[in-house]
């Protein structure tokens, strides 16, 4: 009589043959360094490539498996963070260039600033040992119960300067005393000459996290900010007379920094509101019922936010040949579209919309409209069409102008735009929690009156001292149009799955099948002891 364990070796031999015989292609796949050539044109964004066997190579190599270890044991420490002074953004209309701010707190002893949030760029800048910079007493604008601040490094006992030898330092080649020269930066935004130049500083970032507990605990966050001595163009005429927060996927953002020191997952919310109020959260990746589109790679970047609309609709009607790769940029106030689209979709507006065309003086937008009483008329939805049916729907694509009786007239809220590539701004933002996440490369969005986020209930909304939403002004008069980046063309892509996509598949269901095998060795082994 055989005994157990030839018993077990036969069980052994009759399941590997039965497993393995079916088998009869083999898949191999070509594996990259992380540090390779060939992986440098995917990877590289600031130019800081390391060269191998060198101690910067090593250094970086450690880095990135100590935060893959750490997120392994755990991943990020808070589920979710906002500004020290409360998550709620707010907009000031016409008076602050039709962009959301928010309050946040610099320095050691800490110093508050009404910041602009600007998707469209990375630094985080305000002004500082100011030589050319906007008012900032609350006497120039309409809007403010309290003066606006001036940062200074030398009155920061967290502050230190970046020399310009520091990877994240544009000087390159002309850095000559690396140890003692500062690093200057200069930002040159698209409108109106619009730009911001200074100093780059390193200073503590205050923050609360919001995990849903009872108490919220504050978090320092080392990050960059930009010493903002001289600004020109919008910055000096009331668009962010206090500094931008830049939200941009580049290293230099406040997101990158708090997602790379383990604080939050790399993703980050947005949320507007008619009233003009929002909220903004570090870390939050949104709901469930979300829908989502990839972001695009410029020139094998990822480099700026950008989607691929296959389409775009007015109500039921979608024209032919709307398709275009477009920014969705908070920095920018209104959507800019390219020519074709702008053109399509405008005349499609003007068929369905039941008002009488007319112009404004002093408006940039083309199709203006008087409606017949004092009410406005239906105004159709502008849908743009995703992959995979995926929709983002603006259910008021027009900005409307009032008077004492009520509604003025009203404008189709798009310009044209010379290239292909679009801008989708913040007027079309409004209603949604927009989530950038930049984990998993992918924008989401959902319906949100910005006041139901299921982590959010219990987080302040409102800066300490309390200042408050105005109503837009009456007049539609833009003074600026925005301070977006150019965005470079972008490749659209990739719809059909790749062929490692299929191979994944493949190697799911044949571990399955050996799991099973597995599973009946253990009874086996049970009953033999």
């Amino acid at each position: 009589m055989p005994s157990r364990w030839q018993l077990l070796l036969l069980f052994l031999l009759s399941t590997t043959v039965t497993s393995t015989m079916p088998v009869q292609t083999t898949f191999s796949v070509k594996l990259f360094h992380r540090f390779s050539e060939e992986m440098k044109p995917v990877q590289v964004q600031t130019g800081d490539w390391p060269d191998r066997r060198t101690l910067h190579y090593h250094e970086k190599l450690l880095r990135n498996d100590f935060l893959r270890h750490k997120i392994n044991l755990g991943g990020a420490r808070h589920k979710l963070l906002f500004p020290s002074q409360g998550s709620k953004t707010m907009s000031f209309g016409n008076d602050f260039g039709w962009l959301h701010y928010t309050w946040i707190d610099i320095g050691t002893p800490s110093t508050s600033f009404l910041v602009a949030l600007d998707a469209g760029s990375d630094l985080l800048w305000v002004p500082c040992d100011c030589i050319h910079c906007a008012p900032l007493s609350a006497s120039f604008y309409s809007n403010l119960d309290r003066d606006l601040n001036e940062y200074s490094p030398s009155r920061s006992l967290s502050s230190k300067h970046l020399s310009c030898s520091h990877r994240l330092c544009d000087m390159g080649s002309n850095c000559k005393t690396s140890k003692q020269q500062q690093c200057p930066y200069t930002i040159n935004y698209l409108s109106d000459n619009t730009s911001s130049s200074g100093l780059l500083v390193e200073d503590i970032f205050h923050l609360q996290s919001g995990d849903g507990s009872t108490s919220n605990s504050s978090v320092q966050a080392p990050v960059v900010v930009g010493c903002g001595m001289k600004q020109s163009g919008g910055y000096l005429d009331g668009t962010a007379p206090d500094g931008l927060i830049g939200l941009g996927p580049g290293e230099s953002s406040v997101p990158s920094f708090l997602a790379k020191s383990g604080l939050i997952r790399d993703s980050f919310s947005l949320c507007f509101n008619e009233d003009d109020s929002g909220r903004l959260f570090f870390g939050d990746q949104g709901s469930t019922v979300q829908q989502s589109t990839p972001f695009l790679l410029v020139d094998g970047m990822f480099s700026t936010y950008i989607v691929g609309v296959e389409t775009c609709c007015i109500g039921n009607s979608c024209p032919k040949v709307t398709s275009f790769n477009a920014q969705f940029d908070s920095g920018t106030s209104f959507t800019f579209l390219p020519g074709h689209a702008y053109g399509a979709i405008a005349e499609e507006f003007d068929k369905q919309v039941n008002a009488t065309r007319s112009t404004f003086q002093g408006s940039p937008w083309e199709y203006c409209y008087v409606p017949s009483s004092q009410q406005l008329p239906k105004i159709p939805t502008l849908t743009l069409m995703f992959q995979q049916n995926n929709s983002f729907v603006v259910y008021n694509p027009v900005f409307v102008s009032y008077n004492e009786q009520g509604v003025d007239g009203f404008c189709l809220a798009i310009q044209p735009t010379e290239g292909g590539m679009g801008t989708i701004g913040q007027n079309f933002m409004t209603g949604y929690r927009l989530v950038f996440d930049r984990e998993n490369k992918k924008l989401a969005w959902s319906h949100s009156n910005c006041q139901d986020l299921s982590l959010g209930k219990r987080m302040p909304l409102s800066p300490p001292n309390g200042t408050s939403s105005s109503q837009l002004p009456a007049d539609e008069q833009q003074r600026t149009k925005g301070h977006a980046v150019a965005p470079a063309v972008a490749v659209r892509a990739p719809q059909k799955p790749s062929v490692a996509s299929s191979q994944t598949s493949y190697m799911i269901s044949y571990w399955r099948h050996w799991h099973c095998h597995w599973l009946l060795l253990f009874h086996l082994l049970s009953v033999f002891y």
